[in-house]
């Protein structure tokens, strides 16, 4: 069975997308109350702690371990600044979707670019990975900022394709492939 190895992604001097830490729990329950979260993630609500710390714990590490994929906290600093991860792997294919959000106190200093360029580069060049995907739904215009400074290429809209709290969404489809350099 493939996993993903779990190590520390280096982004940027001082931001590194690492394990979750027991700690942690507590800033995920409070980040994930966030109106801009919950605009665009179809979370569980309530969000206890009891379950950001089970999820950030147990199950990213269930998640790692079965080869379905890797979750990641980014880091800047001690601080936990958001969360990534990788879904949706095929290991077949050799390709992933990446899910990424930040708390508000981090945005707007190219923390949530810096780690999707990141963890993207990590994949392909180091686990020969031939695509990687983002899904945004299409009146996200913060995360499609995000895809544009990462290096991913706008395919199209799928109609209908995603759900948040508030329904159904399109979703824009991005990509980076193996043979785009940065």
């Amino acid at each position: 069975m493939n996993a993903l190895p779990d190590e520390v992604i280096p982004v940027r001097e001082g931001v590194a997308l690492t394990a979750f830490a027991p700690d942690d729990a507590a800033v995920i329950h409070a980040a994930v109350d966030d109106v801009e979260i919950r605009r665009w993630l179809p979370l569980p609500r309530p969000y206890p702690l009891e379950l950001a710390a089970d999820w950030s714990t147990r199950v990213a590490e269930t998640i790692r371990t079965s080869g379905s994929g890797l979750v990641r906290c980014i880091r800047a600093g001690e601080r936990m600044a958001g969360c990534i991860d990788v879904k949706r792997v095929d290991w077949r294919a050799r390709t992933a979707e990446l899910g990424y959000w930040l708390s508000p106190a981090h945005r707007g200093r190219g923390l949530a670019a810096g780690a999707v360029d990141a963890l993207a580069s990590w994949l392909i060049d180091a686990h020969a990975f031939e695509r990687v995907e983002l899904r945004i739904a299409t009146g996200n215009a913060a995360s499609t900022r995000v895809a544009e400074r990462a290096g991913f290429v706008y395919e199209g809209t799928a109609r209908n394709a995603g759900f948040t709290d508030g329904g159904r969404v399109d979703l824009g489809i991005w990509s980076r492939i193996a043979s785009d350099r940065r």
